[in-house]
């Protein structure tokens, strides 16, 4: 007789992965975790994982030690100096370019990734709050909670001075209380729209009355606080803006919103349901909307390495620019960070420069015919090293790894390397059509296969 307890339906849903005969451990399905949970890996990166097997690689993700040699013995230190030059000289394009050099070089992709994924949730442009050294905290606070209990990043991030300039919190007073942070708060950052009413807003304005900013750091001053009773969420009371944190924490849409937000993270269209997005958001419930185990169940989930799951998401800029730089070992002389920066930009995609508090679009909403251009442009300049830096020595790549010295195998080499997959017969015959069909493989051939792969329709998904 089994006396073990039936599996709570979020642990039915997310059941791990383990390898069989229909979902084996693959080129795919590794290139798919290093693509998806991170920025990309080198060849020698895959071969390193394909080995291992799952379970280790997935740990050397969560753990921050998926990327080999190509981390920087000093690169803390550099990262330190980059950003501090960066503010003293008030210069946004360096701030930018500093988190560039993370995301190329640092230890924890998995950490920059969600970094990212933060700054899109808690929309903040520099362009309002016109602070180099309040964006870079802003930042770095990503980095330091983001895997923690939401609880924690939440109330960090309510009281950070670029959020509260950039939503007016300064503003907001008794006499004159502000809705813009407390309907963000509500609307974004935790329940989503449809889960609150005007009247939640307006008592959420009045519980934060009194946060603002003075001398560049949060303040609460009880003087301008409306101490009156109010109702939010249908709970009664004279709530500060502590109160209404708690409220909103432990409403349930709260761990629905964040099951959603993940769920876009790591997850293709189509590829995750509604039974998988309330199973996690039941996690979350349960587990004090602790990020890090909702992540670690996603990247170990058989619905992460499920076939629908696979090349399934658009690529940001970010994402897009970052993973071709690491996929093609661009980084003893890397390309300028300042220029990868811009190009990011150029595709729609301005670091510490959202759009709007409900960040950047994303999705199919990323492709256009503009952002296809400008794409395979980018994949020119990159490779050709306009503007960049040193053009790619493709034929060297190909032959450090041993893959011979004819295009087919070039070929197959890139396809593999940027895509995940070998190529398909008509990928194939595509790429051979715009070579010339007769083309033999030197320097230029090598480097145009390159571009061509990072230009297909293909290399757009991740």
């Amino acid at each position: 007789m089994n006396d073990k307890p039936p599996l709570h339906e979020a642990e039915q849903v997310w059941s791990p992965y383990i390898p069989d005969e229909r979902m084996p451990w693959n080129l795919a399905r590794v290139v798919h975790l290093h693509r998806r949970a991170g920025f990309a890996a080198t060849s020698s990166e895959i071969q390193r994982d394909l080995k291992d097997g799952p379970k280790t690689s997935i740990e050397h993700l969560l753990s921050g030690k998926a990327r080999d040699a190509s981390v920087p013995t000093d690169f803390e230190r550099v990262a330190g100096l980059l950003a501090e030059a960066a503010v003293s000289a008030g210069d946004p394009t360096r701030l930018k370019a500093w988190w560039v050099y993370r995301l190329l070089f640092g230890p924890d992709p998995l950490g920059e990734r969600l970094a990212l994924m933060w700054h899109h949730h808690f929309a903040t442009s520099n362009a309002k709050v016109d602070d180099l050294a309040a964006m870079r905290r802003q930042n770095e606070l990503f980095r330091a909670l983001g895997r923690k209990p939401f609880a924690e990043l939440l109330t960090a991030v309510v009281r950070d001075p670029a959020v509260l300039i950039w939503l007016d919190a300064p503003a907001n007073r008794k006499e004159h209380p502000n809705e813009n942070l407390g309907r963000e708060l509500m609307e974004l950052f935790t329940l989503g729209v449809g889960n609150y009413s005007e009247n939640d807003v307006k008592d959420a304005a009045r519980a934060l009355t009194g946060w603002t900013v003075e001398d560049g750091e949060f303040q609460e001053i009880a003087g301008r606080h409306d101490d009156g009773d109010k109702t939010i969420l249908g709970k009664k009371g004279a709530w500060k803006g502590e109160d209404l944190l708690k409220i909103l924490l432990e409403y349930p849409a709260t761990a629905r919103r964040l099951a959603v937000r993940l769920g876009k993270q790591f997850f293709g269209e189509g590829a995750l349901d509604k039974s998988g997005l309330d199973a996690l958001a039941d996690l979350l419930r349960r587990n004090n909307l602790h990020i890090d185990l909702a992540v670690e169940t996603i990247l170990r989930s058989r619905a992460f390495f499920a076939e629908k799951n696979l090349r399934s998401r658009v690529f940001g800029p970010v994402e897009y620019v970052v993973c071709a730089v690491r996929a093609l070992e661009m980084l003893e002389s890397s390309p300028s960070t300042v220029a990868l920066a811009d190009w990011m930009a150029l595709l729609g995609q301005d670091l510490f420069y959202p759009p709007n508090v409900f960040g950047w679009p994303g999705g199919r909403r990323w492709i256009n015919t503009r952002s296809v251009v400008g794409r395979a442009n980018f994949a020119a300049a990159l490779v050709g090293g306009n503007g960049l830096g040193e053009p790619l020595d493709a034929l060297k790549l190909v032959g450090r790894h041993h893959r011979g010295g004819s295009v087919v195998e070039a070929i197959d080499f890139y396809s593999e390397l940027l895509l995940g997959t070998s190529p398909t017969p008509a990928f194939s015959e595509r790429l051979h059509k715009a070579l010339g069909g007769t083309a033999t493989l030197v320097a230029e051939t090598a480097r145009r296969i390159v571009v061509l792969i990072l230009a297909s329709p293909e290399a757009q998904l991740g």
